[in-house]
This record gives C-alpha cells, sequence and structure tokens, in this order.
C-alpha cells in the first residue's frame, strides 16, 4: 500500500508576485466540496484529488491522492512517492487587497491579498518560487511577470515614491533646459522637440561652412602652388594645415613666402629677380644644383659653406 504525505498547500509567505496570502482570508469552502487535483494548472489534466484539506494557523494543507485513472495519474503518483516531482501549487482567486501595514513585510512591492478563494490546487515540475501560487483576479487568470504589474497594483507608498523620484527627475530636466522648473510635460517635450530641430539645422549650416571653408583653403594652396611658393609634393601637407589654422591664418602664411628661385638666378653674385632674397647657407642649395653653384660661382659657394659650418672652405 503506498504511503501518502502531508503536503503544504498555502501559506502566507512573500511571493514572487510581490504579495502575500493570508490564510485567515482564504475561503475553502466550495474547493473542499470539489477538491481536484489538477496536472500543471491545466483544465482536463485531473490526476486526482486532495484529502483532508485543513486550515491550521497561517498554513492550508492537505493530502494528495492520485485516481491512477490515466497514464498520467499513474506516472505523477510514482514520480511523486519516489521525489522527482515534489511541489505544490494552488490557484487563488482575489477577492480583496489590503495596505494595512500590519499585513505587509519587507520587500513586499504589491498589496497584501487578504481575501481570496481557493478554485484548485496543481502538482507542478517546476513553481515560481518555493510555495508556487497561481493569481486569478476578476476571473482572469495572472500570469507571473506578464499581467502581474497590471493586475495587482503597486502599494502607495511606491507608487509616492516613483511620483516623486519622476518628478524631481523632470523639474532637474526642466532647469537644464533653461525653463522653470515647475514646466509641465508638455513644455518640457515641445522644449526638446525645437532644440532638436535648431540641432539638426546647425548640423547643415556647419557642414555647408566646413564645404565652403575647404574649398576656399584648397583655392589658397592652388595659387600657392601656382606663383611658386611652395611645390606640388606640398599640397596636403598645407591643406591639412588650413583645416588646422584656418583659411585667414593660411594666407596670411603664404603672403610672407616668397617663390622658390632656381640657382640660375643667383649665381651672378647679385639678388634674384623681382628682389628676393637668395640663399641663406649652403642647405639651402637643391642638392642637384651644388655642384654647378661649385663651378660657377665659388665664391658664393664659399659664403654659403662658411655660413653653413662656420669655416671657411678651400676649393
Amino acid at each position: 500500500m503506498s504511503k501518502t504525505k502531508r503536503v503544504r498547500i498555502s501559506n502566507e509567505r512573500l511571493n514572487s508576485y510581490g504579495t502575500r496570502v493570508l490564510t485567515a482570508g482564504m475561503d475553502v469552502e466550495q474547493y473542499n466540496r470539489n477538491p481536484v487535483l489538477l496536472y500543471m494548472h491545466e483544465r482536463g489534466q485531473v490526476i486526482g484529488y486532495v484529502k483532508d484539506l485543513r486550515v491550521e494557523g497561517d498554513e492550508v494543507t492537505g493530502e494528495l491522492m492520485f485516481d491512477e485513472a490515466t497514464e498520467l495519474s499513474q506516472r505523477c503518483k510514482k514520480q511523486w512517492e519516489f521525489g522527482s516531482l515534489k511541489m505544490v501549487s494552488v490557484g487563488i482567486d482575489i477577492l480583496e487587497l489590503s495596505e494595512d501595514p500590519k499585513h505587509l513585510v519587507q520587500g513586499q512591492t504589491s498589496p497584501t491579498i487578504s481575501k481570496s478563494k481557493l478554485f484548485e490546487v496543481s502538482l507542478v515540475d517546476i513553481g515560481a518560487n518555493d510555495d508556487a501560487i497561481v493569481l486569478q483576479k476578476d476571473g482572469k487568470r495572472i500570469e507571473l511577470g506578464k499581467d502581474a504589474a497590471r493586475e495587482l497594483p503597486l502599494l502607495h507608498s511606491n507608487n509616492n515614491k516613483n511620483q516623486k523620484t519622476k518628478q524631481m527627475d523632470q523639474e532637474k530636466l526642466a532647469l537644464q533646459l533653461g525653463l522653470p522648473k515647475d514646466a509641465d510635460e508638455a513644455t518640457i517635450n515641445a522644449k526638446l522637440a525645437k532644440l532638436q530641430a535648431d540641432g539638426a539645422e546647425a548640423e547643415t549650416l556647419r557642414q555647408e561652412r566646413d564645404t565652403l571653408r575647404a574649398a576656399r583653403i584648397e583655392t589658397l594652396v592652388n595659387a600657392a602652388i601656382a606663383e611658386k611658393k611652395i611645390g606640388e609634393d606640398k599640397k596636403q601637407q598645407f591643406l591639412d594645415l588650413g583645416k588646422k589654422i584656418g583659411a585667414d591664418e593660411l594666407k596670411q602664411t603664404f603672403d610672407a613666402m616668397s617663390p622658390q628661385v632656381k640657382l640660375s638666378h643667383i649665381v651672378g653674385g647679385g639678388a634674384p629677380a623681382g628682389g628676393h632674397a637668395e640663399y641663406k647657407k649652403l642647405s639651402d642649395v637643391p642638392s642637384d644644383e651644388l655642384s654647378k653653384l661649385r663651378e660657377q660661382n665659388p665664391a658664393q659657394y664659399k659664403k654659403l659653406y662658411k655660413a653653413e659650418y662656420g669655416i671657411e672652405c678651400e676649393i
């Protein structure tokens, strides 16, 4: 003969819905008239009944009796006796909620279910918590996490706290936007929309300005190349410089520069055409013109050599 064991059906511990069910307020009379035992809260999956249902202290207990009329019932009985199935979950219809402080415990987020009706008991594999329950309100089953927040309201203390936090955040945002701290949500949203529109317009203007600025810089660099102030190989270098210092500064830089001159313009010993300054030291002379300078203008070569190294050059 198989042994039976008593099981806790409900107690007053805090559950995963953030609420608790008062045992004293639970109506079990209707259930006692038809104490069906279901599998996984599924109607039609009757596997037995609950025997000797008792309300003792803050607990509701009973004995599970398997009818073994179906293969499911037979399997559940074996697993129950073996211990691989050992959790019971109850279906409770919510009749009344209470926020009375005497019924609240630490960590509770929703009102206490002060009055309820037990309408079914199920054998389950894994419940929502150690004291698994299924709640029903106004005839509608509440799924944990999906409907609980909507059907089970937060405690007013939590609502007030959330509202106060929201108000503080709104006041802070209003002040950051340059609005009075008591500005309403519509005013704040309108200001945000305007800033967003202004930001988009400013971005468009910035892009147009950058395009014009880049075009002017390139024009200045091309002109400097045409005037022989810089070589073609230096174009990108001066384009990058223009981006850093701006077109006006770049123009001043080019205005202060003299066109590059060939050695042939100065080998005669005089200043280059146009009054531009001659080479100051030997390293200023292009390498491919050094030998020509040494042969055709040794005096100038010596002068530049001394300027470079500080000693006389014997040729």
